[in-house]
């Protein structure tokens, strides 16, 4: 009953991919099918980052005419304009990520902060395109995010390099401020999670005291992030700024547990999936509950967690496309979610990275990574894409 009242159905494979045609529908159906062999994703993932960082002849090619077009918009904003338009056709909204992270050079850190700045101006005056991406370990060097993260003191050349990365970020908050453009910082590893906390805590505060600009990222699979979302809720009530929160269970789980045996200290991620969704439910609660005061993204591929969202926002009254309550999934997957989403008409969009295939490949295989070993999605995705070709009488 409570579906129909809602008039959501993520079942509903027609709504899911009618942007595709039966040649598109076909593409995604042998590739996912590739990808839901976990033997196979292994290999590539041992292969597939020095076979493109080191130029191997065919790798940069084999990536670009299989996975590549299927995750990313694009090499650069105007060739990603082609997904945008697609995805605002059917009431989806865009999500900008350039997709850098572990940079080490000042060089590779400034041009990453100058490509966050034109993204943040080409979505300026784009309304299907509201939020840009970025990731802290784009802007500055890895090891600076450890030491502060440990509480340890940074030497003259890091305290020069942290007041560095000061400076970028704040050139970008503030252009996302002048544009009225959100901004999705991502979370990342445990061991530099504290030092992005803080910097992103700080941004918040000097920018969403009257709208949602800067937003904060809680990975529910750590056991101690529910607790710190309500923590944040309390100190931006108390200093006087509107919260922003991007929710996602998390992309790391094999890294963090593996660096916990190997150092011999507590996992900082739950013992059991069921641990994780549990937390993750109480924080989409908690979110939606305190709607007027937190500004959300549900960035989940978990349907259970998008309905309960779709059923509060219903229970309670409120707008369905009310601006702080929000919905996102990875450009290539979940269209059953997204599509069917949007036909309800609430607030969702699409993540959708760009940049050069040596810069995105590292995203790429943590991708085919995490949703074959740890979710099942490559297995649920083929699954659509075949109920679908089969309700289409496709050979």
């Amino acid at each position: 009953m409570q579906e129909i009242e809602l008039n959501l159905d993520f079942s509903n494979t027609a709504i899911a991919f009618e942007d595709k045609s039966n040649e598109e529908l076909k593409k995604m159906a042998t590739l996912f099918g590739l990808m839901n062999k976990e033997w196979l994703v292994n290999i590539g993932a041992k292969l597939g980052l020095p076979a493109v960082k080191y130029n191997l002849p065919f790798s940069q090619s084999i990536v670009k005419k299989t996975i590549y077009p299927q995750f990313v918009g694009g090499r650069t904003l105007l060739e990603c304009q082609n997904a945008i338009d697609r995805l605002k056709a059917y009431n989806i909204l865009t999500v900008l990520d350039y997709g850098a992270e572990g940079k080490e050079v000042e060089s590779d850190f400034n041009n990453t902060m100058n490509e966050i700045v034109r993204a943040i101006e080409f979505a300026g005056p784009n309304t299907s395109v509201p939020v840009v991406s970025t990731k802290i370990t784009g802007l500055t060097k890895n090891i600076i995010l450890e030491k502060l993260s440990a509480g340890k003191t940074l030497n003259s050349e890091e305290e020069y390099e942290y007041d560095s990365l000061l400076k970028r970020l704040d050139v970008i908050c503030n252009k996302a401020k002048e544009r009225s453009v959100s901004l999705f910082i991502d979370a990342e590893e445990s061991w530099t999670q504290k030092a992005i906390d803080d910097l992103v805590e700080k941004m918040m505060e000097r920018y969403n005291v009257s709208e949602p600009i800067i937003y904060t990222t809680a990975q529910l699979y750590r056991h101690d992030r529910l607790q710190y979302l309500k923590d944040i809720h309390q100190r931006s009530s108390k200093k006087g700024y509107i919260l922003g929160v991007k929710l996602v269970r998390g992309a790391y789980l094999e890294k963090e547990n593996k660096r916990a045996r190997k150092n011999n200290y507590p996992s900082p991620i739950h013992k059991s999936k069921t641990a994780t969704d549990h937390d993750y439910n109480e924080a989409v609660r908690y979110c939606v509950k305190h709607f007027e005061e937190i500004a959300s993204c549900n960035a989940s591929h978990n349907g259970l967690s998008n309905q309960l969202q779709a059923e509060l926002i219903h229970k309670m009254g409120i707008q369905k496309n009310h601006k702080h309550l929000n919905f996102c999934q990875l450009y290539g997957m979940s269209d059953h979610l997204t599509f069917n989403l949007a036909k309800a008409g609430y607030n969702v969009a699409k993540y959708v990275p760009y940049g050069p295939i040596k810069d995105v490949i590292p995203y790429l295989i943590r991708r085919s990574q995490e949703n074959t070993s740890v979710t099942g999605d490559m297995s649920r995705e083929y699954k659509m894409i075949l109920d679908e070709m089969e309700r289409r009488r496709m050979s």
